[in-house]
């Protein structure tokens, strides 16, 4: 959605405009004058009037938050599991800030269980909303109910005023030789932000020196590449794909470089709720190479 709004604001050679018009409802919101819903009118009608967009189940870029806040669309972010039915924490009114996923619940208690020297460690949780266990399955209950606690299987980090950010899934980290770790979706969210980029997936290649190589597998979104660029073979496609994704690497340290690419318009191995079965899709890149 907010790739389409962006690339029809272009379209309309309107985005200097837009921008000075950001700029003018932020100052104007200092003095809780809000004329945001007036000013960008004719995009949320576009989008039928909303108001509020809740998002969850997947990492959102930052972004594209502050794009819809700034069009005037309360923008929040939530995160849970199943097994807590299903909301463990959530933004509200009060409490916002670009790239968390909010607070915990009532009565519903967090922590950080073995953070490592940035704070990050996995998220675990305790409260009235958490499963009691997997049906006739008390092995896989042992394992993830530990002393009442939950154990998500997500990373994560709670800043200094109680905010919750999530890094990534414990399974996809990709630990280096050298003893770093890199989290692919802090990676696959930035790369999400190119306009042609419909999916992507950010994973390790091993090389000769029993180290790992990151590399990323790009769909591409053929009609806004035919539309944007005109018709490219897939050698420039590739090219001009990968200028865009060194410009990313030079916002990271050289540990999280891409190292390489693969592009293709076909979608990737998905589960049925829609998310990337990630060690299958590595498992079909190995095997081609």
């Amino acid at each position: 959605m907010n790739k389409k709004i962006l690339k029809e604001i272009e379209k309309q050679g309107k985005t200097k405009l837009i921008k000075i018009a950001v700029k003018v409802s932020k100052f104007l919101l200092k003095f809780k004058i809000d004329i945001r819903r007036i000013l960008f009118k004719s995009i949320i009608d576009n989008l039928g009037g909303l108001r509020l967009a809740v998002t969850g189940a997947a990492a959102i870029d930052k972004t594209v938050v502050a794009n819809f806040t700034n069009f005037g669309i309360r923008t929040v972010q939530g995160y849970g599991l199943t097994e807590t039915s299903p909301v463990i924490t959530a933004e509200n009114d009060e409490n916002i800030r670009y790239g968390s996923v909010g607070f915990p619940l009532k009565d519903v208690e967090i922590k950080i269980f073995e953070p490592n020297e940035q704070g990050i460690g996995e998220v675990i949780a305790k409260g009235p909303n958490v499963m009691l266990g997997y049906f006739e399955n008390e092995e896989a209950t042992k394992e993830v109910l530990i002393n009442n606690w939950f154990h998500t299987g997500d990373l994560g980090y709670i800043d200094a005023d109680g905010f919750l950010f999530i890094t990534g899934r414990k399974k996809n980290v990709i630990v280096m030789k050298n003893g770093k770790n890199i989290y692919p979706e802090e990676l696959e969210v930035l790369i999400s932000s190119l306009p042609y980029v419909s999916e992507n997936m950010v994973f390790g290649i091993p090389t000769k020196d029993d180290d790992l190589d990151l590399a990323v597998k790009i769909v591409y979104n053929k009609e806004y590449v035919e539309d944007t660029f005109g018709i490219l073979s897939k050698d420039e496609l590739k090219d001009k794909i990968w200028q865009d994704i060194k410009q990313i690497n030079k916002t990271m340290p050289p540990y999280k470089y891409i190292r390489s690419i693969i592009i293709t318009d076909e979608p990737m191995i998905k589960t049925t709720t829609q998310k990337i079965k990630r060690f299958e899709e590595i498992k079909k890149i190995l095997q081609e190479k």
